[in-house]
């Protein structure tokens, strides 16, 4: 078990478990609080996440596999993140949330200001909670929102859904994991995904693990990090109707890109690490101002008198 954390499965939460769990919360202690399927009463769920909400050290919070099972623990749910402040990941995978349930948290989710987690796969959403969704990936120059969103196995989301999530994913320019596993997508579908993701400058990891895919998907996919720069590193392509000569293709020249960049990285450090060297070797005059452009723009300035 992890330091700070509380992990318990599939268990029948007992008062003496919820009463540490609570006086964990409550001395914030915790960073992540996982209690993943398991049975807790309605009375114990509003206490732990009444707790939730006051906690400054929780980071994690998985709720996994039926936790959240009524539309009334969903709003105790969002009561909770109205008020909490340090919670960045969320795990609701398996939760029958539905597009009511998701509208009841959205707003809750759209205002936290450290979120940026999301996993929200067999959750029964369609295509109004795509929309709910759409709007927690704000485009370039917005405010922040999700580096890592997770829609596993949401069969009920139509060709009109995953559209707008193309479009979203194009333009926000946070994402950086995307995980669309185990949904009926098809080639259409994988097509417009291969525009966004081309499109998007921090996209890193995209899953279509079982997604119903053929050739034709994996070809476009091929011919995009073949001919055009991308932020992609991992394509997953497993369990689909494509070949693995393709795949091996694709993972082959990601795994180009990744080597090309740490060289580039390393070539931009051995840069700096010359300009302090100048600068040191400069810093031996009196009332003399030395400055040079860092990492990320910054500015570095010395100043002897």
């Amino acid at each position: 078990m992890l330091s700070g954390s509380i992990q318990i499965s599939g268990e029948t939460l007992s008062l003496a478990e919820v009463k540490d769990i609570c006086d964990s919360l409550r001395a914030n202690s915790v960073r992540l609080l996982s209690l993943r399927g398991c049975h807790i009463s309605e009375r114990d769920f509003q206490r732990i996440s009444r707790h939730v909400a006051d906690c400054q050290s929780l980071a994690q919070l998985n709720l996994n596999l039926g936790v959240v099972s009524s539309i009334n623990r969903v709003k105790q749910l969002a009561e909770a993140l109205a008020s909490n402040r340090s919670i960045h990941s969320l795990f609701l995978h398996g939760t029958p949330l539905t597009d009511s349930g998701l509208a009841v948290l959205n707003p809750a989710l759209s205002l936290h200001p450290s979120l940026i987690s999301l996993d929200l796969g067999d959750c029964i959403l369609g295509d109004e909670g795509m929309n709910l969704i759409c709007g927690l990936l704000p485009p370039d120059g917005a405010k922040s929102g999700l580096k890592e969103l997770t829609l596993s196995a949401n069969p009920a989301i139509t060709v009109k859904g995953w559209t707008r999530l193309a479009i979203a994913v194009a333009h926000s320019s946070q994402l950086r994991v995307l995980n669309l596993d185990y949904n009926p997508l098809g080639d259409h579908i994988a097509g417009m995904l291969a525009v966004a993701v081309a499109s998007s400058r921090t996209l890193e990891v995209v899953d279509l693990e079982g997604t119903g895919l053929t050739n034709q998907s994996a070809q476009i996919f091929l011919d995009m990090v073949e001919n055009y720069p991308t932020s992609m590193r991992t394509l997953i392509l497993a369990e689909n109707n494509i070949s693995l000569e393709l795949q091996q293709q694709i993972s082959d020249l990601l795994s180009e890109g990744e080597e090309e960049e740490e060289n580039e990285n390393e070539g931009q450090e051995h840069a700096e690490r010359e300009k302090e060297i100048w600068i040191s070797q400069n810093n031996s005059g009196s009332q003399t101002i030395l400055m040079a452009t860092g990492l990320e723009d910054s500015l570095l300035a010395e100043t002897e008198m």
